[in-house]
């Protein structure tokens, strides 16, 4: 409203000035109507014949019609000869205007500012493990349900296991035979030892021949080679039984980790019990919840500035008013050619298990952080000849200078001025985009009516 005010009594300076009262009354009638319309008649001589033959109200909406259209007109006009004016100057400076610009502003501050890296992701569970049997079977027995806490080793699930015990007797059967067996190769080897050491005694004597003794030396090689395949078929059965004794531990299904918390949960169930499931059929799903991970996509622009171990922040919309801290624990090697963007891994922690896997967050993760720099309202940069600057303030003579501006930090709507050093004063905030490199102003009452910076800063129109 101040702008627009300024505005109306600029234009009415100019029509005093250079142009015919007719403009300013035509502005003073849209804009006051209570004025009346015989104003211009009574002052200007409007022929009043225009009034014959044609009804009040036909006269009043013909008058406001010309008006407005006049009024419209006029102030094009006017709008485009003030621009102008204040385009080209009077000779008093360069870009120096006589309209002056009502603005808005604020005072150049010291403060902290951090360099912040706002990105958005998704939750993952650290561990997720989907657990399915290895043989196939029905199941007679499920013991837990979503959302219930497992331990490491807790039965999960029972199937069938009949036909797989008795494979476990069968086994032990075949096994004691085994055994029998290498009693008796082992009694008939001892048997043939014997036989041998005789032969030999005999041999030695006279009272045997060669032939004898090699048919004596051929039967304890044979009972020796019997004994040797009982051994072997002893192990055979040995190991057959171990494997039924597997299989049938198959049909009792836990839960098994080395790493993490004590502590998971059932994610997801796959089956009921009575149903058939094949070797490898999802069962149920575990899930691990302190903590987790959140996954985020970066561009190039922000890889290189990531490093693993850095500090983020975790918040969501189910906890606005919540922040998790978390640490950067894994940055992919590579960034994906579709999206060009890399895979970074958050590890967050979650001891009160708020977070949940699936969830929508924002994860803020701090570059720099920079003490007692110039900060500015970041809505008080402007540009002029493709440089980027500020309007300084001169608040004793009303009046505005560009001045160029290297930038730094941007966050929360201020931003930080690395150069020039020890800026102070004030700043335009708003209305800049009607100066040039320097004009008037009009500042707005409460800063005009002070005449110089509040809080103890200095009002400046060089910065120095």
């Amino acid at each position: 409203m101040h702008i627009i005010t300024s505005t109306f009594f600029a234009v009415k300076r100019k029509c005093q000035e250079k142009y015919i009262m007719l403009t300013y009354f035509l502005i003073q009638d849209i804009l006051y109507a209570d004025l009346g319309h015989n104003k211009l008649i009574n002052e200007y001589g409007f022929p009043g014949s225009w009034q014959k033959g044609v009804s009040m109200k036909k006269i009043i909406l013909m008058k406001k019609t010309v008006l407005i259209s006049g009024a419209a007109l006029v102030i094009a006009f006017l709008g485009w000869k003030i621009y102008d004016k204040a385009k080209s100057g009077d000779g008093s400076g360069p870009g120096a205007g006589n309209v002056a610009v009502a603005v808005e502003i604020a005072p150049i501050k010291k403060s902290s500012l951090r360099d912040l890296g706002h990105f958005t992701g998704t939750l993952i569970a650290k561990s997720h493990v989907v657990v399915a049997p290895k043989i196939a079977g029905r199941l007679n027995r499920l013991l837990v349900d979503i959302g219930d806490a497992v331990r490491s080793g807790q039965l999960l699930a029972v199937l069938e296991d009949e036909e797989y015990r008795q494979q476990v007797i069968q086994a032990e059967a075949d096994l004691r035979v085994a055994a029998a067996n290498l009693e008796e190769a082992r009694s008939s080897l001892t048997m043939a030892d014997r036989n041998l050491e005789r032969a030999r005694t005999l041999h030695q004597t006279g009272i045997q021949s060669d032939a004898q003794l090699d048919q004596v030396l051929a039967q304890q090689q044979a009972q020796s080679a019997r004994y040797n395949v009982a051994v072997a078929q002893l192990a055979n059965r040995e190991a057959a039984l171990e494997s039924s004794r597997v299989r049938l531990s198959y049909t009792q299904i836990r839960t098994s980790w080395d790493r993490g918390g004590p502590v998971r949960f059932v994610g997801e169930r796959f089956a009921d019990e009575g149903a058939m499931l094949s070797v490898n059929n999802p069962i149920l799903s575990i899930i691990e919840l302190q903590p987790v991970t959140a996954v985020i996509n970066v561009t190039d622009r922000e890889y290189f500035r990531l490093k693993i171990g850095q500090a983020a922040v975790i918040s969501g919309s189910a906890f606005p008013k919540k922040a998790f801290n978390g640490r950067i624990v894994r940055i992919a090697p590579l960034l994906q050619e579709a999206s060009r963007q890399a895979r970074v891994e958050v590890e967050v922690e979650n001891p009160q298990r708020l977070l949940k896997p699936g969830m929508f967050v924002n994860t803020q993760i701090e570059f720099a952080r920079r003490a007692d720099v110039t900060i500015v309202p970041f809505n008080a940069l402007a540009k002029r000849e493709d440089q980027q600057g500020i309007f300084l303030v001169d608040m004793a003579n009303s009046r505005a200078r560009f001045l160029p501006v290297q930038t730094g930090i941007v966050e929360g709507g201020q931003v930080e001025i690395v150069a020039p050093e020890n800026l102070s004063g004030y700043v335009v905030t708003l209305g800049h985009y009607l100066l040039e490199a320097e004009g008037r102003i009009i500042l707005p009452a409460p800063a005009a009516a002070a005449g110089q910076p509040k809080d103890g800063v200095r009002a400046s129109g060089d910065g120095r």
